[in-house]
Formats: C-alpha cells, sequence, structure tokens
C-alpha cells in the first residue's frame, strides 16, 4: 500500500473515530429515554382546612341543588301548529320533604312546562304551585319521595356581615353542579327590572354568578341558605363581578304564603301615594314623605282616622297626612314605606308617625292584606 493512501485510510478512520465520540452520548440519551418511567408522585399532605370546609360545603348542599329545564309553545308561521321548544334552564334547590322547589321566578316566568333533575340524576315533571314576582321567587313541586328530596338547611341574612365567605351551586351555561366562591360585597343593594320593578334588600356578591345560576342557593359558610342567586351586573351578560341574591329572610317569609295560598300578599295600610305627584307639595311645605293622595274605605288606614289629600270646590289642593314613620323607622317615598312593611305580618299593629296641617301626630293602625286596586 502506498504512503499516500495509507495516509487518507487513517484520516478517515480518525474521522468516523471522532463521529462515534460525538454520537456515543445521543445513542445513549435515546436508549435511556427508551427506557423511561414516570416519575414518583411527591406526597401531598392534608388538604388545607378550608379547602376540607369547601369540600364539605359542597358535598353536603350540592344533593340540595336541582337543575331546572323550561319550555315554551311556538307557533309555526307555515303549518299554524303549535310546538314546544326548549326555552331555557336554571337552578333551584329543595325546599321541604313534600317536594317543595324553589327557583327564580324569571326562570320559569312564560314556561308552558318545567322539568327538574336532581342530583342523582332522577327527572320529575314540575307543578306550579305559586310565586311572587316583586321578589323574583316561584315554588314548583315534584313528585319526589322525601328520602330523595334533601331540603337545604337555612340561615338568615339578617345577622351578614360585609367580607363574609359565600359558596354558589347552580347550572351555569347548562354545566350542572358548579361550584363558585366569593364574599359579601354589599348588603341591601336595590336592582330595577323593567318587568317588576324595584328589587330591594338584595346580597351583592363576587362569586361568579352566570346564565343559568338564577334560582340556586347562595349559602354561608356553615353549608346555611342565605340567599337565592337572582341576577348580575354586566353590560357583556356575562359574570362582571358583581352578583345578587335575594335573602333568605325573605325566601322564608314569603315561600310559605306561595306554598300555602299561591301568591303573596304584602302587608299595607290601605293608602295610595304618588312621589312625582306628591313632590312638588312637599317640597312647599317643607315636609319629607309620603302624602296621603287617597284612602281605600275600610282599609286600617281609614280606620285609624289617617286622612288623604282632597281637592276643594275652585281647585285649591288641601294636603293630607304626611307619612314619615312607621314604629319610628324613617319613610321617605313609596318605596320605603312597602319596604318598611315587608317586615311585619297581616294583622301586626305598628304606630305610624305623620304630619297633620304642620303638627306631628302619631296613630296605631293594624296591618291588613290585599285591596282593590284603586281608581
Amino acid at each position: 500500500m502506498h504512503g499516500f493512501e495509507l495516509t487518507r485510510l487513517l484520516f478517515w478512520a480518525a474521522i468516523l473515530f471522532l463521529l462515534s465520540l460525538a454520537a456515543k452520548p445521543w445513542i445513549e440519551l435515546a436508549l435511556v429515554s427508551q427506557r423511561a418511567e414516570p416519575r414518583a408522585v411527591t406526597a401531598r399532605g392534608e388538604l388545607a382546612g378550608d379547602e376540607r370546609a369547601t369540600i364539605e360545603i359542597f358535598e353536603t348542599a350540592s344533593p340540595s341543588v336541582v337543575f331546572i329545564s323550561t319550555t315554551a309553545q311556538m307557533q309555526s308561521p307555515w303549518t299554524r301548529n303549535l310546538t314546544e321548544i326548549r326555552r331555557g334552564t336554571g337552578s333551584g334547590f329543595v325546599w321541604d320533604e313534600k317536594g317543595h322547589v324553589v327557583t327564580n321566578y324569571h326562570v320559569i316566568e312564560d314556561a308552558r312546562s318545567a322539568r327538574v333533575r336532581l342530583a342523582d340524576g332522577r327527572t320529575y315533571n314540575a307543578q306550579f304551585v305559586g310565586a311572587s314576582p316583586e321578589h323574583d321567587l316561584a315554588v314548583l313541586r315534584i313528585g319526589a319521595s322525601p328520602a330523595l328530596a334533601k331540603p337545604v338547611a337555612i340561615g338568615s341574612s339578617t345577622d351578614l356581615r360585609v367580607g363574609q365567605k359565600v359558596f354558589a351551586i347552580g347550572n351555569p351555561f347548562g354545566f350542572d353542579y358548579s361550584l363558585t366562591t366569593g364574599v359579601v360585597s354589599a348588603l341591601d343593594r336595590t336592582i330595577y327590572s323593567e318587568q317588576h320593578g324595584e328589587i330591594r334588600r338584595l346580597i351583592q356578591t363576587d362569586a361568579a354568578i352566570n346564565p343559568g345560576n338564577s334560582g340556586g342557593p347562595l349559602l354561608d359558610s356553615a353549608g346555611r341558605l342565605i340567599g337565592i342567586n337572582t341576577a348580575i351586573y354586566s353590560p357583556s351578560g356575562s359574570f362582571s363581578g358583581i352578583g345578587f341574591a335575594v335573602p333568605v329572610d325573605t325566601v322564608n317569609r314569603v315561600v310559605p304564603q306561595l306554598i300555602a295560598h299561591g301568591s303573596y300578599v304584602r302587608p299595607r295600610i290601605g293608602i295610595y301615594g304618588d312621589d312625582g305627584v306628591s313632590r312638588p307639595i312637599l317640597n312647599e311645605l317643607g315636609v319629607d314623605g309620603v302624602l296621603i293622595l287617597r284612602i281605600e274605605p275600610q282599609s286600617p288606614a281609614d280606620r285609624a282616622g289617617l286622612r288623604a289629600t282632597r281637592v276643594t270646590g275652585d281647585g285649591a289642593v288641601i294636603p293630607g297626612d304626611i307619612i314619615r314613620t312607621v314604629d319610628g323607622k324613617p319613610v321617605e317615598q313609596m318605596g320605603d314605606l312597602i319596604e318598611v312593611l315587608e317586615d311585619y305580618r297581616i294583622g301586626d299593629q305598628v304606630t305610624i308617625g305623620a304630619v297633620r296641617d304642620g303638627e306631628e301626630i302619631t296613630l296605631p293602625l293594624t296591618l291588613g292584606g290585599q285591596y282593590r286596586e284603586l281608581d
């Protein structure tokens, strides 16, 4: 073999040797990757105390929560036949072992039928029992046995404080039994509904509430019902950090009447007032309150001796009594009077503080129920 050929052979042998050295780590890495095993799981330890508490709240309360689906009738523009279509979904909860289910009125409003699905998957046709649109509350009834219809634990809303933890369970966007958490953001909020006017005394929360959550329970850290999720404030229609719930004290006052009578009758005194009409007269008199424009005959106000506004033959207006307090609670407009009376029951006696002809007067009055509409 010539010297040149030997040199070239040695050169390529050296190149191949160096390449083998460079490729060896990659070959070994490939072999190792083929033998790879799952990594060992790091022991987690106990769940944090607040996590265990949240899990317990959900596992205890969720069997009381229900999924509500409604249908509506639609007439075909071609055949004129009536067909049922799916209207929407919402949430609710079991009220008692008799199968009564509480939800928001707007969940079942204008629905032809409703079906209620329990946490175990059983589904029932629901029967309408009663509703109070002004409180956005409704009651349905299903044929579930007491063993299956687990009532939610009832709490109180009078002692709520801003900053308390709250938990919402519902069916947002049809995703059933979803849990969200937050705090009480504010109390005694008022929102306006185009269909039903003002809804007062609401709980504000930052627990995520979305379409489908309506009618579901808002719970405290003891797992008790403190409100019913009813509305959100959102330009987009989805959760933006501000949700509202009807307080449980209102629910616990209204629902028994809905079950017993099918409707809720507010305690009334039998007067007619109008803030817009009264304001110029009150401004001229320099007095705040509810000016009585008319009184229903034989109403509590009539029997108590309250006086209505009169118009003389020559057109002069003689102001009636101006209600300023109920049992010492201030009243500045009709909404305040209605709200104050919400704390009482029909048959309760209250003391009306009023101004008559510039003088302060007090009159005892026994609250009544429904009266015919004043003309």
